[in-house]
């Protein structure tokens, strides 16, 4: 990183991380996140509703199927990262409700400063750890009418063990509407420890489970990151045809155990 690449840089209390915003290299009006030394998220300031990375864009094609288009949203990001993917809704579906968790209270005020949210969007953000967050109350009034909760929750390139739980997942459930859809990333090493991991917590939890990731990933379980897409509902089931043909391309869209 070149010091002219840098645009900010802080210090969070909360981990002891240090976060960066540097500006792409390639892509002019675009920025990088970077927390503890890893890359975290990727804004296109002049086009919110542009997405760069393969799971970003995978979550991007849920979003596009949630409602009618256009129409807004109730959505929950567990982990804020740069707020891209708030970004991506308030751009294709304004007016959309939005709550963000996030850990390190600091890191949404200096990204927002940085980099300011598209105008018109309507973000409530509530500091903590998600666990405890969702246990709290604080998004009581929420509960079962999210059409989307992302899971989005890392330390370093790891999910702490007590954010992939049964209970966890029990939690994160209960803001669902009836057909909302949990979205959880999954960044892994070969042989899919963490997809396993998370699989395992979800499956008492809600009914319905797909996979959306490159080829690589989900059927020779290489290293990468792969997208669960969890629903009481089997609406959910119904998306897979225009998932798969929104890509990215090579990839994977199925149910689990299919």
């Amino acid at each position: 990183m070149t010091a002219d690449e840098t645009v900010a840089r802080r210090r969070l209390r909360e981990t002891g991380e240090e976060a960066v915003i540097r500006r792409d290299p390639l892509m002019p009006g675009a920025f990088e996140l970077v927390i503890g030394g890893s890359p975290q998220s990727h804004v296109d300031l002049g086009d919110p509703g542009a997405l760069f990375h393969d799971y970003v864009r995978r979550i991007g094609a849920v979003i596009d199927r949630l409602r009618m288009p256009g129409e807004p949203i109730t959505a929950v990001h567990l982990g804020a990262g740069a707020l891209t993917l708030p970004r991506y809704v308030q751009a294709t579906r304004p007016d959309s409700e939005q709550h963000v968790v996030e850990l390190a209270e600091e890191l949404v005020p200096f990204v927002t400063d940085t980099l300011p949210l598209p105008e018109g969007t309507r973000l409530t953000t509530h500091p903590g750890d998600a666990a405890r967050v969702l246990n709290g109350g604080d998004l009581a009034g929420v509960a079962h009418r999210a059409d989307l909760v992302i899971a989005d929750l890392y330390q370093g390139t790891t999910t702490p063990a007590h954010l992939r739980t049964t209970g966890f997942y029990r939690a994160a459930s209960t803001l669902l509407a009836p057909e909302g859809v949990l979205v959880v990333n999954v960044a892994d090493d070969d042989d899919a420890p963490a997809l396993h991991a998370h699989l395992e917590a979800l499956e008492p939890v809600l009914g319905h489970l797909v996979l959306s990731g490159p080829s690589s990933v989900v059927t020779e379980a290489r290293a990468g990151n792969v997208v669960i897409l969890a629903s009481a509902s089997s609406a959910l089931l119904g998306w897979l045809p225009a998932l798969r043909a929104a890509g990215p391309h090579p990839g994977v869209v199925h149910p689990v155990g299919a």
